[in-house]
């Protein structure tokens, strides 16, 4: 039996990939492809535009101790291990009566990498007894660009940053989104984010704002290759 292409995989015998996004997350590579269509003369979003697993990308550790320097780290790693312009995007939580905590240790803030419900209760156990208008955070994204042969001393890198503010509730509401989205009302509305729609929860994005930022260079760095 012939196996059918995915939208998220190029055929083999399709136009070659030239930017590669540091994900598995499907969601985050359909938001970079329509960032991108239209932008670049000849370029094909839809399979020239692919996340790591379709080109064999390396999954990198984020040892850094900012949002920019885990993007960085995975950008320059993919870039290196496929010959490609890669994208990698390090974001979180940060809360500013816990100086910034949990930053980039928000997805594991309760000790357990990706328990989103352990780390919803335990940051609303920390923030129990602050009152309402001391309980100021804001999602938090850094988008790194990388071409090969980047190094940290030179070469093509760009770190681009995006942030949504807003206030922590005190108890989760919505279904929709993952991680703290249940416990973050933006600024202006009076919805969590897990109660917004995709469109309108990517429309004021930190990643949304962060991967626009970084379009320029983007751009730039493809135009070159």
């Amino acid at each position: 039996m012939t196996e059918t292409p995915s939208a998220d995989r190029p055929a083999a015998d399709g136009p070659a990939p030239r930017l590669v996004l540091a994900t598995h997350n499907k969601g985050k590579l359909r938001e970079l492809r329509e960032l991108l269509r239209g932008q670049v003369p000849g370029l094909d979003v839809d399979t020239q535009v692919v996340d790591a697993g379709a080109v064999g990308a390396p999954d990198v550790a984020e040892t850094g101790v900012t949002f920019a320097e885990n993007s960085l780290l995975k950008a320059r790693a993919v870039a290196e291990a496929t010959g490609l312009v890669a994208i990698a995007d390090d974001s979180g939580l940060s809360v500013d009566v816990l100086g910034g905590a949990p930053g980039v240790f928000s997805a594991r803030w309760s000790g357990r990498h990706g328990d989103d419900a352990a780390n919803l209760q335990l940051l609303l156990a920390q923030l129990a007894d602050v009152p309402d208008e001391y309980r100021g955070a804001a999602f938090v994204c850094a988008a790194a660009l990388a071409a090969p042969g980047s190094s940290p001393d030179g070469g093509r890198e760009v770190v681009e940053y995006g942030q949504l503010e807003g206030t922590i509730l005190r108890e989760p509401r919505g279904e929709g989104g993952f991680g703290y989205d249940p416990v973050l009302q933006p600024s202006g509305l009076d919805r969590s984010c897990a109660e917004l729609s995709s469109e309108e929860k990517n429309a004021i994005s930190h990643r949304g704002h962060a991967f626009r930022a970084l379009l320029p260079a983007i751009v730039e760095a493809l135009a070159g290759k």
